[in-house]
């Protein structure tokens, strides 16, 4: 970093957070269109992404005003290594490739964007005292797009997890476990946290994880899940620029256009 006081450090690593975790879930959320399990949802999911998308670049020009650099170079140059979003969110959908064989797995996603989303309205809510004004204030615009957002993943847990189906029931069930190892990552605040708490820019991890599990404890005993929830980080913590070959991968292909034309505008 070059001579700054701690808050412009920590107000830019917050800032990182927050874009690069929508920028690669977003990305993971549009590999769905055209795959969705109907039309609506095609339709749905992918406005869901580009809102996504949208809050990622609202964090990156912040960071731009900042003097971080283009918002574009942010999003679309920046090697895996100085990315700081949480691991869970970079996983591929599953095998295959989304233009070839995608044998991906709707459950997962849906998990996936329901916690993903849940947290991220936990932290969107805190933020609206952040003491950087510029982003309380981004804060209370990305708030009215999540309430729909959560809304929509939240009707596609319980349905599944309620339908009675065998197959969907054990299906969700796996992809609860494979989320919940990771998902801890997501409340990471990294290396600044304790600043970023102190200078009253967002609530602590402890604090911002007990309300996701508040909120997703009735859901989940509404369709019969226990209700001992705990989440870890067993792949690393992304925060740090821990990350694994699946971000390398998905990097490459969100930035073909940037490479090939520095000039354009995504």
């Amino acid at each position: 970093m070059r001579n700054e006081s701690l808050k412009d450090i920590a107000i830019k690593e917050l800032l990182l957070q927050l874009a690069d975790d929508d920028f690669i879930h977003s990305y993971r959320g549009a590999e769905w269109l055209g795959l969705a399990p109907h039309i609506e949802e095609d339709v749905a999911s992918a406005s869901i992404s580009q809102d996504t998308m949208g809050h990622a670049a609202i964090y990156y020009k912040l960071l731009d005003e900042l003097g971080e650099g283009d918002a574009d170079k942010l999003a679309h140059d920046r090697p895996a290594k100085e990315r700081r979003n949480a691991i869970i969110l970079e996983l591929v959908n599953g095998p295959g490739h989304y233009m070839k064989d995608p044998d991906y797995d709707w459950a997962f996603a849906v998990v996936r964007n329901y916690f993903y989303t849940q947290a991220k309205a936990i932290k969107v809510q805190s933020l609206h005292s952040c003491s950087y004004e510029p982003l309380a204030e981004v804060a209370q615009k990305v708030q009215m797009e999540l309430y729909y957002h959560l809304m929509h993943w939240k009707t596609w847990f319980v349905q599944l997890l309620g339908s009675g189906h065998l197959e969907a029931v054990s299906r969700m069930k796996a992809a609860i476990g494979k989320t919940m190892p990771d998902f801890a990552g997501v409340f990471s605040l990294g290396q600044y946290g304790e600043e970023m708490v102190e200078l009253g820019l967002i609530e602590g991890e402890a604090d911002l994880q007990k309300k996701w599990i508040e909120a997703i404890t009735p859901i989940f005993e509404s369709v019969g899940l226990a209700t001992t929830i705990e989440i870890g980080m067993a792949r690393g913590d992304g925060r740090n620029g821990q990350h694994t070959e699946d971000l390398e991968k998905a990097l490459k292909t969100l930035s073909e256009v940037y490479a090939t034309d520095k000039a354009a505008s995504w």
